[in-house]
């Protein structure tokens, strides 16, 4: 079933030179429980990108629909998530987890018991009453996407989310929102620099060019094994090849 449909997006900025076209006549879809990649040249309009499909930037032309409803403002049908973790340090770990509710303004009983069900699903229940500043980075990203899980999105936009982790950490996290995002069923669209956290995780990647930035290929992933994850897909003999592709089309813009 197609949950996110990105048609015809442009977007230009007005600068002292003159009209600049950031992003230019992006188009494609996404199905339920899709996890897809964005990668391509620093700067060419990725993150510009997913902030038109979440409603924070209206596009110069073009419509991004959820489930059939065209996006015209931020929507409790999308959630993201962003390089820091932004947990309120005075907030323990449950507070920080129903604050997406109380911002908008859906803390009901239903929904807390859904919260509280994610932190148990997901081993962060005997951790509510501790304070983020005692949970490792890792684990704080974890609470971060259960925050936004908490709302039940349809879509879930990451950007970067991962970059301020340490290699090690990076790929644990990795596995676990893989694993997570996956078992909620949550259509996914992550952008990032990394080329093997996109192959690793990604069932399509969308390859753009340099600015302004078109698509110049959407790349199907797969690696032919069931209950994959992340880390199984860095030893598969075909994460190699998807890379060297990748790299090839990315190196051709720099």
């Amino acid at each position: 079933m197609e949950v996110l449909k990105v048609l015809n997006i442009e977007q230009k900025y007005q600068a002292e030179n003159g009209e600049i076209t950031a992003i230019q006549d992006i188009s494609f879809t996404a199905k339920k429980g899709e996890f897809v990649s964005i990668v391509g040249p620093s700067g060419c309009g990725k993150s510009t990108l997913l902030s038109i499909i979440s409603g924070i930037l209206k596009p110069t032309n073009g419509e991004v629909f959820v489930n059939g409803e065209r996006v015209s403002g931020i929507t409790s049908h999308i959630g993201y998530m962003l390089q820091k973790d932004n947990l309120l340090d005075w907030r323990t770990i449950y507070k920080n987890v129903l604050l997406g509710l109380e911002i908008r303004k859906i803390k009901t009983q239903e929904n807390i018991n859904r919260a509280e069900n994610l932190l148990k699903t997901y081993g962060l229940y005997e951790f509510r009453d501790k304070y983020p500043s005692q949970l490792s980075g890792g684990m704080r990203q974890r609470v971060a996407l259960i925050r936004t899980l908490a709302i039940n999105p349809d879509i879930f936009l990451l950007d970067e989310a991962f970059s301020a982790l340490d290699y090690q950490t990076r790929l644990s996290v990795t596995d676990d929102v893989f694993r997570i995002l996956k078992q909620e069923q949550i259509t996914t669209l992550m952008v990032t620099h990394d080329i093997p956290e996109s192959i690793s995780m990604s069932d399509k990647i969308i390859i753009l060019s340099e600015r302004p930035a078109v698509i110049k290929e959407i790349l199907e992933i797969d690696f032919e094994m069931d209950n994959r994850t992340p880390l199984t897909c860095r030893n598969n003999p075909k994460f190699s090849k998807y890379f060297d592709h990748i790299w090839k089309e990315l190196s051709g813009n720099e």
